[in-house]
């Protein structure tokens, strides 16, 4: 009976190892969020490299997360809404851009406030935005040498 007691007690050693283990993974990746947020929205001419999920940074700082994007079928551009944490107000002149981690990395949602004294209400769209830039395009550009030295 001794053998049973000692495999139970390590089974449920290893259980709750694996809920720790699964409680901590949610709250470093931002799954657990509570919902604590409001919500913009942005539209892109090209939204390369993001999906719902992908951070949202200002200053480098992580302060929210795409929610959600979809095709708009008439403008044929990427809309987007995204959270920010609650007590971080934009200001309503800032600027949206999809950025990248490096040149290997991935990309990321930025940004780039403005200097306005009046802020985004939820669910207000951000008109000022950049989509992102291919890495491939840029490098094509580069060896074909379109517009350099000129």
């Amino acid at each position: 009976m001794s053998h049973n007691t000692t495999e139970v007690l390590v089974g449920g050693a290893v259980l709750a190892a694996a809920v720790a283990f699964a409680v901590y993974a949610g709250q470093a990746t931002g799954l657990s969020s509570g919902g604590s947020g409001y919500p913009l929205t942005a539209s892109f001419r090209s939204l390369e490299g993001v999906s719902v999920g992908t951070d949202v940074r200002l200053a480098g700082v992580k302060i929210g997360t795409v929610t959600g994007v979809e095709l708009n079928a008439e403008t044929y551009r990427a809309d987007t809404v995204f959270s920010v944490a609650e007590g971080v107000l934009i200001p309503d002149d800032s600027a949206v851009v999809v950025s990248s981690e490096g040149l290997l990395g991935g990309n990321f949602v930025e940004i780039m406030p403005g200097g306005s004294p009046f802020y985004f209400d939820p669910g207000a769209e951000i008109e000022d935005t950049q989509g992102a830039v291919s890495l491939i395009s840029l490098l094509l550009k580069f060896v074909a040498g379109d517009g350099a030295g000129e």
